[in-house]
């Protein structure tokens, strides 16, 4: 018995012919025979229709999802498998078409079968089973891939990006982006960040997925809002890349970027998340007499620091947990120096210095030790905090009515206020010579404009020298 529907026909090598016509549409249909009967056991898992060719049979429409698809590691991942010297059948699941990943229950597609057809990871590894659309394709029966992970490591990209030999759900679920919280799945101004759904609306992907079904869509910041499952241009299917040295171009700007400069008409809040514009040297209130754009540190070099964020921030590394096992991090604490809790990177709590990993900044090539990248830690955050201690002192003794934060106007004070904001967590690291810069010449203008004197000896010459310019 063979399946007949109808469906596009379709191979890699005439797609050059085709895209013309499926600008609009991007699905061509025409008579033909799809793929064979499907195995016993198969439970509806449909696989290639050419296997050679790496055509899925979801591939035959969805012609530009399966030519993204074809470049990336899924598409090569049983091929991956066998060449790796390491291939047994205990791997075989993840690098197959069958219920992990997907809403599947039961053992199906190759895990049932055994069949080439389901070799890969296919379209179907995210999607689930899809002989009930293919047979009659509709807009109601086609099958949804979730978005989130599934920190029970029992849907999504959790069942088999995880364990010792690939922590990243494990790692991610210890991190901000696994955290949504109420009043950021509700409020709309947070969800672009906050939420998956919304941060893929913000970037131009209006995704269907499967939590849409049964839930209002609000899923943390999980894999595939950053990785594309479809493929892209950029290394690890990232849906932008992480060396733009631009705040809307990179990917980890697009979020980290929020309130970096004041607002006049609204200076309530002091800055929020302005870490990339503060990596560039572009974030904060400049002073008369302070040049904007060209405040730019070591970190925000991109010939010093090519990955920019993501050089620090995802840094994969070997380590032992208190068992005494090897344990592969992937950097997905997303976490610069994070904390190792029996042995294991870990983010969101208190440690000393001496208790947390510096191996970021050996690796990016900044630092020649862990030792030094700690020394320089500590002296940045110093020279911040003392900045910062003279700056308050000068702006306690400022007259209430210079901070009216919604009258429109940007007093010396409220832009030297905004400037302390901008200081505060890991900015020292981010870029020292920006926030010294911005601390010195804020308290400048406000000893000048107020007519205050120095609150205590302060050292009034900056530590750190520019390193380059926009």
């Amino acid at each position: 018995m063979r399946v007949h529907t109808r469906f596009a026909l379709f191979s890699l090598t005439v797609l050059a012919l085709t895209s013309s016509a499926c600008v609009d549409d991007k699905i061509v249909y025409r008579d033909r025979e799809l793929f064979q009967e499907l195995p016993a056991g198969a439970a509806d898992f449909v696989g290639y229709t050419d296997h050679d060719a790496k055509l899925t049979v979801c591939g035959n429409c969805h012609i530009d999802k399966q030519t993204a698809w074809h470049t990336t590691k899924h598409a090569s991942a049983w091929a991956g498998l066998q060449g790796s010297g390491h291939a047994n059948e205990t791997c075989e699941g993840c690098h197959t078409v069958n219920e992990l990943g997907n809403a599947a229950t039961g053992l199906a597609g190759y895990m049932a079968t055994a069949d080439t057809r389901y070799e890969d990871v296919q379209c179907e590894s995210c999607h689930g089973p899809g002989l009930n659309h293919v047979s009659s394709p509709t807009q109601t029966n086609v099958p949804l891939a979730p978005l989130s992970v599934g920190t029970d490591l029992t849907t999504g990209c959790g069942e088999c990006h995880s364990g010792t030999h690939e922590p990243f759900v494990e790692e991610w679920s210890k991190s901000a982006h696994a955290k949504l919280e109420d009043h950021m799945a509700t409020n709309t101004s947070c969800q672009p960040c906050h939420t998956g759904d919304g941060a893929l609306k913000a970037w131009g992907f209006n995704a269907s997925f499967l939590e849409k079904q049964a839930t209002d869509g609000q899923v943390p910041i999980t894999c595939a809002v950053c990785h594309d499952p479809h493929g892209s241009p950029n290394d690890a299917q990232l849906r932008f890349p992480i060396s733009a040295p631009t705040a809307d171009g990179n990917l980890c700007m697009k979020c980290h970027q929020r309130n970096s400069v004041p607002n006049p008409a609204n200076t309530t809040r002091g800055a929020h998340s302005p870490q990339g514009p503060t990596l560039l040297g572009e974030a904060g209130w400049f002073p008369p007499g302070l040049e904007a754009g060209k405040l730019v540190g070591t970190h925000g070099t991109p010939s010093a620091n090519p990955k920019l964020c993501a050089g620090c921030h995802v840094h994969a590394f070997n380590t032992t947990d208190a068992t005494g096992a090897s344990f592969s991090a992937t950097g997905h604490v997303f976490s610069a120096i994070p904390c190792l809790v029996d042995g294991l990177p870990t983010p969101g709590v208190d440690c000393d210095d001496s208790q947390r990993t510096f191996g970021a900044c050996t690796a990016s090539g900044c630092h020649a030790t862990e030792q030094n990248a700690m020394s320089a830690k500590e002296t940045a955050f110093a020279r911040r905090d003392k900045l910062v201690d003279e700056l308050n002192a000068l702006l306690a003794k400022i007259p209430a009515s210079e901070f009216a934060p919604t009258d429109g106007i940007l007093t010396t004070a409220e832009g030297a206020k905004f400037n302390v904001s901008i200081a505060e967590g890991g900015a020292p690291v981010h870029n020292p010579f920006l926030v010294e810069s911005l601390l010195i010449a804020s308290i400048n203008a406000v000893k000048k404009d107020y007519g205050l004197a120095a609150q205590t000896p302060v050292d009034m010459t900056p530590v750190y020298p520019m390193i380059s310019s926009h």
